[in-house]
């Protein structure tokens, strides 16, 4: 469930972790809510969404990801790969439905005490735990 926003920290220079965690923390209280993941990720699918069909493909989100980094690190999944974490019809592009649900999942695996929100350390073992599991499957 690799494209939800705390997820997108594999990127260098305003797109660190803790640039998006920032970022996504509208209410500056040094935690994301799930409205706030929510809203941070319906607005990356909206960004990856070039052409506003409300399907992103692997070829718009890697145009976004290059269009906002410098470079994505060398642990980065493909965005191939982040479309198949959530492509629950296997067509081999992320709609929006998809992404909500991908991201809420992800939050809920994120939020490792339970209190409803994301600390900076919980995006930041979330995040190591996704490129842990993406260099296992190579």
């Amino acid at each position: 469930l690799a494209a939800v926003p705390c997820a997108f920290a594999e990127h260098t220079g305003e797109h660190s972790a803790d640039a998006m965690f920032k970022s996504m923390d509208t209410d500056g209280n040094g935690r994301i809510s799930r409205a706030e993941h929510a809203a941070g990720a319906k607005k990356m699918f909206d960004e990856m969404d070039a052409n506003h069909d409300g399907i992103v493909t692997a070829a718009e989100m890697t145009a976004c990801h290059e269009k906002k980094a410098d470079k994505p690190a060398k642990e980065a999944m493909s965005s191939a790969d982040m479309i198949k974490t959530m492509d629950t019809n296997g067509d081999g592009q992320l709609s929006r439905a998809e992404h909500e649900a991908g991201s809420d999942a992800m939050f809920t695996k994120m939020d490792t005490n339970n209190d409803g929100f994301l600390s900076p350390a919980e995006c930041t073992v979330g995040h190591d735990s996704m490129m842990k599991h993406k260099k296992s499957a190579m």
